[in-house]
Formats: C-alpha cells, structure tokens, sequence
C-alpha cells in the first residue's frame, strides 16, 4: 500500500510538471519585407530537457541562418526558476502567408506562428551600392490634421559598424512626434548581397493644414576596417567615418472636414471604441452605497492625450465624485493605441428608478474617411431602500396634515394630560423631597453634549474622515433638528458636509481637511444648537414655570 501511495504521487508530481512545462514561441514581428530575416524565440522553463529543439520542419520554408542559445536563473519569492532560450534567425524563401510550424523538444511542442511577407520594397536610394546608406518612407502621402502618420527610417549597412553610431532625435517644426517602440535590427538581402538592417519607426501627428516637410535624417557612422593597421594604439578605434543622410519627404495635411460638428472635440482614428465597468454590479444597487463606473475609449492612430474627457453622469438622485483619468499608449505594427479611462464614484441619493443617459463620441474614420459615432445605450439604475439608512422619526414630531378641530381636540387632551401628570409629579417630588438632601446629584446615562462636542473637534483637527463622520452623527442626535435641516438652513454647513462626503466616497480621503468643518459648527447660529453644557449650573431653579 506504500509502495502505491508513492507511486501515485510521484505519477501525479510528474503530471503536474509536464502540465507546467510548455515551449513559448514568439517572433520579434508578425509582418516582413521579402528578403528580410526574422527572430523566432523559442523558450522553455523544464529543466528535465536537454539538447536544443528540432529545427527541421523549418528547412522546406526558411533559411536558418543563425541560432544561439540563453539561459537565465530568475529569483521570484526565494524560489529559483531556470529558463532556456533559443534565438533563431530567419529568412523566408517565399512570399505571402508563410507559417512557422511546430518545433519539438523532447515532449514539448510550441504553437504555429503566421508571418506575412510582403513583396519587397527595395530602397530607390541612388547610393544604395554604398557600404551604408539610409531609406526613409512614410505609410501615407496625406492625412488629416492631427491624425496619424508612421515615418520608418531603416539603415542599411554591408560592413560592420561599431556601437558610438549616431541618429540625431527625430525634430519636425508644428508637429507631434512619438517614437513607437525602440529600434529593430534585422538583416536583408539585396543585390545577393547581404545587409544588417537598423529599422526605427515615428508617428507624426501634424498640427497645421497644408504642406509639411520631413527633413533629411543624418546618421553618423564608424565602419570597423577588417584589416586594420599595425601601428593602431590599443583601445583605438581603427576604421572610416561616414555621414549618410536620407532624402527630404512631403506630407499633405488636409484640414478638418466641414461635416465635422463644430461643437465636438477632432478625433481623427483608424478604430474607435467605448466601453464601461462597474463595482460593484450596478444591479444591486442601494441608496447610500458607492459605485464606481468606469468609461473607457481607446482609439488607434491617437495618442492618448489626444483623446478629450468623457461625458460625467451628472444625473439627478445621484451624487457624483470623478477620480484622475487613467491614460496609456500601446504600439502596434500601424502604429499608437491611445487609450483613456474616466472613473467616478456614484452615490445614489434616492430610492427607485434613475436614468443614465447615453454617452456618445463622435470621431473620424481616417480609413473609410467618414463621420463615425460610437456610444453605450441608456441604462436604468433601480436603487433599492437601505434599511442601515432609516433614520427614527423625531420626538417631538407633529402630523402636518389634520383638520382643525381634530388638532384642537388633541391640543385640549394634551393640556389635561399634562396638568395631570405635573400635578401628581409634584406631589410625589414634595413627598420625596421631604427624605433627601437639597442636593442630589444624578448618573448620567450616555455621553455629555460637552463630550460629543470634543470628540468631534479631535476628529476634525485631526483630518479622519470616518471617525468625524460618526461623531457628526453623535453630535446630531442631540440637536433639535436633524442634520438635512441644519445644512438647509445653513449653506456653509451643506458645503461642508459635501466635501466630508466626497472624502468618504473617493480615493482623495487622505487629503481631506476637517478644520473647516470644525469652523462652520462652531458657527452654526444658537437656534440650531444644543445649549452650551458648561454655562448650565447643575442646579435646578427656585422658582420653577
């Protein structure tokens, strides 16, 4: 039976391991000239296989040309995990959709991979015969302003250069320049010679209508000599500089189109899109409880900060506390994905059905050139009643809505009702008076209005949002009008009480500051407040009413 047990575990050990293990597969571009190589990586974390992997289902589609290998020992957590890398070098012998197959090693297997490989576009560069030389190109001739255009620049070099090579940054007069990703190398064959290939690509956003010029791009480099001479000083450079420039290109900005509504924001896109998120599940909300929307649009061929603030839900019945925008740029093989995400928190103020209305953006498709909306529907918030907010009917409370003679009767029966009961009271006080000393202290059953007082002045000063409001709370009770009344007479204090409230509802808590709510209490006119406990004697008075 011991035997079994570990025969079983060891089994189930194994298992999990093999499930683990897995060969990753991933290239440095899905998308290639022909005549150009490729960087197919092939990664494995097993450290119970050994060799390398089987390359021969690659012959019959790809030259190899070149593959090493890196291993590396990651530290995550005090746990050690080895991986292996295998860096792989290739160049497609067709055109058109050329597909990596699965490669084996040992019992793992990698995923196919798709390439493109599109006909090749040989530089018409007059010097292309020279040892380097450099080819800029846009994707486009004209766009719109503010819209996207991707200039790659791409060095070619027959000869080994050495590592101080220079490309001054990229400067274009009334333009936005953002550089996507960093450099590539790769190689590519041209003439049957064989040329390493420095590859940088640019997105211009054009700020003017009209023309605009992309001047020439200087690249200095050092050429390593393969038969240097002999009197070279060690640790000298021996080899020819050069100074390649590319040739001046033009760009047509066309202007915002007239059917463009003048009252939107310009977002000229090759994609759009909206979504939204809630927490929690907007379906279950209640009155009193936060809830957090959050709308995000993400455009392609716009930066980030391109795209304008979305619509707030400014509704009414709910209280709205908008957060800092979240902002990002991803890049892409045609070029910048910007996107914007607006978060909010929603606090409902009523009970019952409120209304959402649609939010809509409006954009332009620079790939179809039209007008394009894209938006979320009109959505119902049904807010359910929170039994943790029902607050108890004052005390002293009167029906507003009776007949005058049922008031009257009720006035004539309180009246005798009250003669009564004093009438009995101070004969009982009398007879008990008679037995007890002319002072008699009493045990206060709960906290002194003095006390609630103090322990919402600590509060404020000392700028906690949670513990002031449950000290607010203490302090109203002992009013005689709730808290809504007091802040409805008195707007200081409503102001106050939305600046506490939108420190408990957001994520800006911290910085609140509770001095002057401290301030408007202690201001609030003597109407509205208790009396001072400190001016009061403790005595009761010789001639009572």
């Amino acid at each position: 039976m011991t035997r079994f047990t570990a025969l079983l575990l060891t089994l189930l050990l194994w298992t999990v391991q093999a499930q683990a293990a897995e060969l990753v597969s991933s290239v440095d571009r899905s998308r290639l000239n022909s005549g150009e190589t490729v960087e197919l990586t092939l990664e494995s974390s097993d450290v119970t296989q050994f060799g390398k992997p089987d390359l021969t289902p690659l012959e019959p589609l790809f030259e190899v040309r070149g593959t090493r290998q890196v291993n590396q020992l990651n530290t995550l957590n005090g746990d050690n995990q080895a991986t292996t890398r295998w860096i792989i070098t290739l160049l497609p012998k067709q055109n058109g959709s050329v597909v990596i197959p699965p490669l084996h090693l040992g019992e793992l297997q990698s995923e196919p991979i798709t390439l493109q490989v599109v006909e090749s576009e040989t530089p018409e560069n007059p010097n292309k015969r020279a040892p380097v030389f450099i080819d800029a190109s846009l994707d486009q001739t004209s766009v719109y302003v503010q819209a996207q255009a991707i200039l790659t620049l791409r060095i070619y070099h027959s000869v080994s250069l050495y590592d101080d090579s220079s490309l001054p940054p990229l400067q274009i007069a009334d333009a936005r320049i953002e550089q996507l990703g960093e450099s590539r190398t790769y190689e590519k064959d041209i003439d049957g010679l064989r040329h390493g290939v420095i590859e940088m690509r640019y997105a211009i956003y054009p700020q003017h209508s009209g023309e605009l010029i992309i001047p020439a791009q200087v690249f200095n480099a050092a050429l390593v000599d393969a038969q240097p001479t002999q009197d070279t000083s060690p640790g000298a450079k021996s080899g020819k500089l050069m100074r390649v420039s590319s040739a001046e290109l033009l760009l047509t900005v066309k202007a915002k189109p007239l059917t463009y509504p003048a009252d939107a924001p310009w977002l000229p896109a090759r994609s759009l899109t909206l979504s939204e998120s809630w927490n929690p599940d907007p379906d279950h909300a209640q009155l009193g409880e936060s809830l957090t929307r959050s709308l995000t649009v993400q455009a392609e061929g716009l930066a980030s900060t391109q795209l304008p603030p979305l619509p707030g839900t400014d509704v009414a019945g709910l209280r709205r506390y908008p957060d800092q925008p979240v902002l990002g740029n991803q890049n892409s093989e045609r070029g910048l994905i910007g996107s914007r995400e607006d978060r909010e928190a929603l606090v409902p103020t009523r009970a019952g059905a409120i209304e959402l209305p649609t939010v809509d953006v409006v954009w332009w498709n620079t790939f179809e050139d039209h007008l394009e909306h894209s938006s979320l529907p009109a959505r119902t918030l049904h807010v359910a009643a929170n039994p943790s907010l029902v607050v108890d009917t004052p005390a002293g409370a009167l029906p507003t809505e009776a007949s005058a003679d049922s008031e009257a009767l009720w006035r004539w029966k309180l009246s005798t009702l009250i003669l009564a009961c004093t009438t009995l009271l101070g004969f009982g006080l009398w007879w008990r008076g008679r037995w007890q000393p002319a002072v008699l202290r009493t045990a206060q059953t709960g906290p002194s209005p003095r006390t609630v007082l103090d322990d919402l002045k600590r509060a404020c000063l000392a700028n906690d949002p949670q513990s002031t409001r449950q000290a607010l709370d203490a302090w109203a009770r002992q009013q005689p009008e709730t808290l809504a009344d007091m802040a409805a007479r008195f707007v200081p204090l409503s102001d106050a009480l939305d600046g506490l409230n939108g420190a408990l509802y957001s994520e800006t808590g911290q910085h609140w500051q509770g001095e002057e709510l401290w301030r408007v209490i202690r201001t609030i006119p003597i109407a509205e407040r208790v009396q001072d406990p400190v001016a009061d004697s403790g005595l009761p008075p010789l001639y009572p009413k």
